[in-house]
């Protein structure tokens, strides 16, 4: 078997065979097969597309190209959640503990922010002492002990998306539907959760920027997941502007923080309390979305949700008295408020550039090397369909550096202000299972 004529086939419109996917991940991986002709591989794909099998058998093989999470020694249904990122998307940091709450096992990995958007585990190292990095054994204690975990990658889990990621990034086949679903799937279906819920999100701030488009990344991944065994489900979700009001480390863990304790934005209150409906009827806890959502806002309600997620601190070795006392949280030395130039209804908050804003002012990363300024962020006063006056604070802007003067002017620019009525927008858009 010859990669230029798996090259050739695939440019040509032909469809690989299983053993022909098997050869050219595995030579990649083993450094069998050069970076030019995988890029000639990727390119074709991103122009001919693939068919379900070899996308479902494109994510097996990329699964199976390391080690694989044995989660056997954790005791009843695993479920696990994922976002394709956004502004403002602190869903885990609630969602988890919520879901855990209600009896179920909420094993979870998850990733760095690069960019616009924000990392799950930036935000929670906002916590001192907080360590997102623990051994496969400690990962299954803590979902045994407390039914809930949130920690980092493994370094030796899906070589083969680490590898062809890093290519597809510099060779302009990021784009590809069938290269974005088997890496974000593979590394799921690796991470050993037996049932998944694909968080879909699509607009200006999402990399997916229109909702069909996202929806048909959600039928692919959601197909793969069921072809392979899991249980899979997707909601496609809004981000033409920020979820919730806190953008930013420190800022949205305490957003997060209102929420468990029933305080919480609406719309980021209605993601979580329909995606952990979701989560518990693939858990088979509940038979409805409606009995799920009773239950999660039960447990928000006794306040057992907000106690989970303070287990959850003390487990990872954070100090739990920044979970019990917010304030104690550093706040930037620099405290910018935008406001309104006029009356009207806010049309629009562009999402992308609040999010790269953001990153300008020390709360994410250009580079994997910058390092974070945790108290860095934006906190919104107003969303999309608010009626505001002139003189009206749109959002509060925390940073630690200096020369703001332009990030602030771009802030601005992202706030759209239209004389007419403008409806509030729904958050969760569709739901998407077999």
């Amino acid at each position: 078997m010859r990669m230029v004529d798996i090259i050739t086939k695939k440019r040509d419109g032909g469809e690989l065979t299983d053993q022909e996917i098997t050869f050219f991940v595995n030579g990649y991986v083993e450094g069998k097969i050069p970076d030019y002709q995988v890029s000639a591989l990727l390119m074709a794909i991103l122009f001919k597309g693939m068919s379900r099998r070899e996308i479902v058998t494109l994510t097996d093989r990329m699964e199976h190209s390391g080690d694989v999470m044995d989660l056997s020694s954790i005791k009843g249904i695993k479920v696990d959640k994922h976002s394709t990122g956004g502004v403002g998307d602190k869903t885990s940091l609630a969602l988890g503990p919520m879901v855990a709450a209600c009896g179920v096992k909420v094993a979870k990995m998850s990733g760095r922010g690069l960019g616009h958007t924000g990392g799950t585990l930036d935000k929670l190292e906002s916590i001192p002492g907080l360590n997102v990095y623990v051994s496969e054994e400690k990962f299954a204690e803590e979902v045994n002990k407390i039914g809930l975990a949130i920690v980092g990658q493994t370094g030796s889990l899906v070589p083969a998306d680490k590898k062809l990621y890093a290519l597809r990034d510099v060779t302009g086949t990021v784009e590809s539907t069938p290269l974005i679903a088997s890496s974000v799937m593979s590394k799921k279906l690796a991470s050993g959760s037996d049932c998944i819920l694909l968080d879909v999100k699509f607009g200006n701030g999402a990399f997916m920027k229109n909702a069909e488009k996202a929806e048909e990344l959600a039928h692919i991944m959601c197909d793969i997941g069921n072809d392979l065994g899991r249980d899979t489900r997707a909601v496609l979700t809004d981000m033409e502007q920020p979820l919730g009001l806190a953008v930013g480390n420190s800022l949205e863990v305490k957003e997060a923080i209102d929420t468990l304790k029933g305080h919480g934005p609406k719309d980021f209150e209605e993601l979580c309390l329909r995606s952990g409906a979701i989560m518990l009827e693939q858990a088979k806890v509940v038979k409805s979305e409606e009995e799920g959502i009773k239950m999660l806002k039960g447990v928000i309600a006794d306040g057992s949700a907000f106690e989970k997620f303070r287990q959850l601190v003390i487990e990872q070795g954070g100090d739990v008295s920044y979970i019990d006392h917010p304030e104690k949280f550093e706040v930037s030395k620099n405290i910018i408020e935008v406001k309104a130039s006029k009356d009207g209804y806010v049309k629009r908050i562009v999402a992308l550039e609040i999010g790269e804003s953001a990153m300008r002012l020390g709360a994410g990363r250009e580079t994997f090397d910058d390092v974070i300024d945790m108290s860095a962020g934006i906190v919104l006063n107003k969303k999309v369909g608010s009626k505001v006056s002139k003189g009206d604070l749109l959002c509060t802007v925390y940073t630690n550096k200096e020369d703001y003067a332009e990030i602030i002017k771009d802030i601005e620019k992202a706030f759209v202000i239209v004389d007419e009525f403008v409806p509030v927008p729904p958050t969760v858009h569709a739901y998407i299972h077999k």
